[in-house]
């Protein structure tokens, strides 16, 4: 167990329990009220026409056995685990990180918060520690450590599925955050984020700002400032995946489904990846359990 890395922590308070004859128990009844909660699906469905991040390759799909002349109907699948609604996992981007299937359920699913931002925050712009809370704290809401925090920016109505696709602004010029904003995550021992985007990391904080210099030149002229100084790398650079995977904070893309039907609340938030041994992410199924 490395110190400061809190789901290698958990996991060893977890382990600890077992062998002394107890358990991880949980009591969400406060946040829920079982006898009328609603499961809402907050994931994006998952296709052929599901645009992959840039430099990685599509997800496709072919049949390999069909009724006609197998009498039975089977699918082979192809694709990156960074594409659809997916868990990042802490071997992503940490070489002593878990993989997926040694991730604990009881990590992944939690009492959390859905917080809308999206009137906060525009294309290529930074959200910060301080719009979270400053929303949280217009719909009574608090942040507490531990939480598990789902970051609606609004550019879910940019995904491909949605009416308003725009592939561009959805992949290339989403809000992100940088260094103070992962710092913050750390001091509340979040336990992973969910954001209604292709990435945790700012679009410049990512291999974009070297392929589309285009969007590099954007940013710098609504802000009026060079991107380097704005947010500087090496200590920007994927920062939400390079700088937090090693402290076991984790997170989820390309949030959505019914995501807009549970904003402002604080829930019962689950991500439901395959049990992938050996995996670095996953994809995965997002739901949250609302009291209605």
């Amino acid at each position: 167990m490395r110190p400061g890395n809190i789901l290698e922590e958990f996991i060893d308070e977890m382990e600890k329990k077992e062998r002394t004859g107890g358990k991880t128990s949980f009591d969400w009844t406060k946040n829920v009220d079982w006898s009328s909660v609603k499961i809402y699906d907050l994931s994006q469905p998952l296709g052929v026409l599901t645009p992959p991040f840039p430099t990685y390759p599509p997800f496709t799909f072919k049949w390999i056995k069909v009724l006609s002349e197998h009498q039975v109907q089977a699918q082979y699948v192809e694709g990156p685990l960074h594409i659809g609604t997916h868990l990042d996992g802490p071997l992503h981007f940490d070489p002593a990180g878990k993989d997926i299937a040694s991730v604990p359920m009881e990590y992944l699913v939690g009492e959390g918060v859905i917080i809308d931002i999206s009137d906060q925050v525009g294309e290529l712009e930074i959200y910060t520690p301080e719009i979270l809370e400053r929303k949280a704290k217009q719909y009574n809401l608090e942040i507490k450590d531990g939480d598990i925090i789902a970051i609606y920016t609004g550019f879910h109505r940019y995904a491909w599925y949605k009416p308003e696709a725009d592939t561009i602004r959805y992949q290339l010029k989403h809000p992100g955050p940088k260094k103070e904003f992962a710092d913050w995550l750390i001091r509340k021992k979040i336990k992973w984020t969910a954001v209604d985007a292709v990435s945790q990391d700012h679009p410049l904080n990512t291999v974009i700002r070297r392929v589309r210099p285009d969007i590099v030149e954007e940013f710098e002229r609504k802000f009026k400032k060079s991107v380097q100084e704005v947010m500087p790398w090496p200590e920007n650079y994927q920062l939400m995946h390079t700088y937090l995977f090693p402290k076991g904070i984790l997170h989820v893309e390309n949030m959505g489904g019914e995501v807009e039907k549970v904003l402002n609340r604080r829930c019962v938030i689950g991500i439901f990846p395959f049990k992938f041994q050996g995996g670095e992410s996953a994809w995965a199924r997002m739901v949250a359990f609302c009291s209605d």
